[in-house]
């Protein structure tokens, strides 16, 4: 299994080891000093939560991260704490709280990590005798992360800008990347980089804009200078379907561009360009030479930014549109009851069967049904190998190593693992987190050597209880989810096609405007341009997706792949669409309605075909028109398509 071998192009994240190790060790180091153990042993347990969930890049990102998961993790340990020893009655709290859980981890990152957290706790609350009062464990569980996130941010006042100017300079280098291969075989990947680049930069700077809702100038500033990349990348497709090269002047300006970026560089632009020769390279020559222009601009007006994805909206509308939506969704009510009944499952099997200290079978139980996180499958077998090389860890440790002073240096060593082996994959992660939490449980119950055996049998069964329960129990787990949502996709740039091409003044014109032609107004070119990055974060989600169920076994995996030539080919209609819309603002005669009629009558009947049917067959489509307009590379790219693979009943 592909899971089983280390990423080796990851980096060790040195800071992070540093800081794993601090946050881990000096809480046992205090609670030592202070003839309390248990009390340090709880808050390094809540500080391994916050290592955990320590993944931004961006400070303000961090701080939700590690933050907002800590206020759940304290409610999910007071409501175990509450129900520890009740019976029955902590398998009925822990089912709910795992529904809970579960519908909360299809929201977002941050609520899927406080989810977890939430349901975690919860089950170690239940499962171990923890200190007197009641409200002492949430203290110390939360006091463990703030500790993470006080070490976070220490770096703050002298790094606190750079993630998102360094995300923004990156995308820049990657458009240059892809002027680069325009015209080549490479274009397909560079694209796929552009786009995961743009999902990265805008998801870090209006985060942070959230709170100040545009008031902070260097935000404003990066937030217009990755706006004016946006026609790049659109230009760039009408480059590549003509299969025209553009001169190295070109890729080398956007770099000197992503170099100013970083440096936060203002004055006046020097740039030295070939004269364009067609409608496409006068497109990518329009771009660049305004993003050269607003790139170098000292500071933009904050109420003129072209803010193509909106400001967020109020906290409030949020919360309500958040909890409106996870109530009266299907998919989230599926994952929370799935959730639910395993770790209904796993609490009452450990009560009928004599199982010691059996909290462990719930807390697999949590760890591998997670969807978010990748295949259930493969998890399961993942977690059970991670778990066995940990206890090959934890059991020279547990049985040389007596409970005192020697913990701590031990820990030092075994919290850097954490980060270190994180980013080698799931198994290496597993393998480094077991001995902690052994460690950090010796210092609650004392069983030492003890706990390593029953650790991994309680490990299998959790691991069996989610691939009975919450696998193979599941239709859903059987069936391939790329269809539906690639259908998705295509019905979107249906849509995109037919607004894009509208008449001049029609309503709901969404031509580009701006420099180089179009007809449309500020608010109709933002429109499309929504349009066209809704469509990227589709495809974006289906090549997810798509990663996601090649780890499943078959026939899941076989039945997935088949999937990947649709995929391509509609990426590649995205792509001529785009590459039409630009040649027309920059030129070209617009295409006429009946054709543009035509090519959405077949894309309406490509995504119909996606969602009726799993089996892919071959469906000829004849697209007549004018072989030199502009939108015949458009045509051929959805006649390939529905060649490619079209379904049908």
């Amino acid at each position: 299994m592909s899971g089983l071998r280390p990423q080796q192009s990851a980096p060790v994240p040195w800071a992070a080891v540093l800081r794993a190790s601090v946050a881990l060790a000096a809480p046992l180091a205090a609670g030592f000093a202070l003839d309390r153990p248990a009390y340090g042993a709880l808050v390094s347990m809540g500080a391994l939560s916050g290592v955990i969930g320590d993944t931004a890049d961006a400070y303000r990102m961090r701080i939700l991260n590690i933050a907002v998961p800590q206020l759940f993790g304290a409610l999910g340990v007071m409501l175990g704490t509450l129900v520890y020893g009740t019976g029955w009655a902590a398998v009925v709290a822990l089912t709910l709280v795992g529904l809970v859980s579960g519908m909360m981890s299809t929201i977002g990152a941050v609520a899927s990590v406080s989810g977890l957290l939430l349901l975690l706790n919860a089950i170690v609350g239940a499962g171990l005798p923890l200190p007197e009062p009641w409200w002492v464990a949430p203290l110390l569980l939360t006091v463990g992360g703030l500790f993470v996130l006080a070490l976070t941010l220490l770096a703050w006042p002298l790094r606190r800008a750079l993630p998102e100017r360094v995300a923004v300079a990156n995308t820049y280098l990657a458009v240059a990347d892809l002027l680069a291969a325009a015209g080549g075989p490479g274009y397909e990947e560079q694209r796929q980089a552009v786009t995961q680049s743009l999902n990265t930069s805008y998801d870090l700077i209006l985060a942070r804009r959230a709170r100040y809702h545009g008031r902070n100038s260097a935000m404003v500033r990066l937030l217009a200078q990755l706006n004016v990349v946006i026609p790049l990348v659109e230009a760039a497709p009408a480059v590549h379907v003509r299969r025209l090269t553009l001169p190295d002047e070109i890729p080398a300006a956007v770099r000197e561009l992503a170099v100013a970026v970083e440096e936060s560089r203002t004055g006046r632009p020097e740039l030295v360009l070939p004269a364009p020769d067609s409608p496409a390279t006068r497109a990518v020559d329009s771009a660049l030479r305004h993003a050269a222009v607003v790139v170098h601009k000292a500071d933009p007006d904050p109420y003129n930014v072209d803010d193509r994805l909106g400001r967020p909206a109020a906290l409030g509308v949020r919360v309500r549109r958040t909890a409106r939506d996870v109530l009266f969704s299907g998919a989230s009510w599926r994952y929370g009851l799935r959730l639910a009944l395993c770790i209904g499952l796993a609490q009452a099997l450990t009560s009928l069967i004599p199982v010691p200290r059996s909290y462990w079978v719930a807390l697999t139980v949590t760890f591998v049904l997670k969807p978010d996180f990748g295949s259930v499958f493969s998890r399961a077998v993942l977690r059970s190998v991670g778990t066995a090389a940990g206890l090959v860890i934890a059991a020279p440790v547990l049985a040389a190593v007596p409970i005192g002073w020697w913990d701590v240096p031990v820990m030092v060593v075994l919290a850097a693992l954490i980060p270190a082996l994180t980013a080698k994959g799931y198994a290496f992660q597993t393998a480094a987190i077991t001995p902690v939490i052994l460690l950090l449980s010796d210092l609650l119950n004392h069983q030492g050597f003890d706990l390593v055996w029953p650790r991994f049998l309680d490990s299998l069964i959790g691991c069996a209880i989610v691939l009975v329960a919450g696998y193979l129990l599941w239709p859903e787990s059987w069936h391939v989810r790329i269809g539906h949502r690639l259908a998705d996709a295509v019905t979107d740039i249906a849509d995109y096609v037919t607004c894009a091409f509208e008449p001049a003044g029609s309503t709901g014109s969404t031509d580009q405007g701006g420099p180089g032609g179009g007809s449309g107004g500020p608010g109709d070119r933002a429109e499309r341009l929504r349009a066209r990055r809704r469509i990227y974060r589709d495809l974006s989600v289906v090549r997810s997706e798509f990663q996601r169920a090649l780890t499943e076994p078959p026939p899941v995996g076989t039945r997935a792949a088949a999937w990947w030539p649709l995929v391509v080919a509609v990426e590649r209609i995205v792509d001529a669409a785009t590459a039409a819309r630009v040649r027309v603002n920059h030129g070209a005669s617009p295409p006429p309605q009946e054709e543009v009629a035509g090519i959405r009558r077949q894309l309406l009947e490509l995504a119909d075909g996606i969602r009726s049917s799993e089996v892919l067959v071959e469906v000829r489509a004849e697209l007549p028109g004018d072989e030199r307009g502009v939108l015949a590379p458009l045509r051929q790219e959805v006649a390939a398509a529905r060649a490619i693979a079209s379904p049908q009943p």
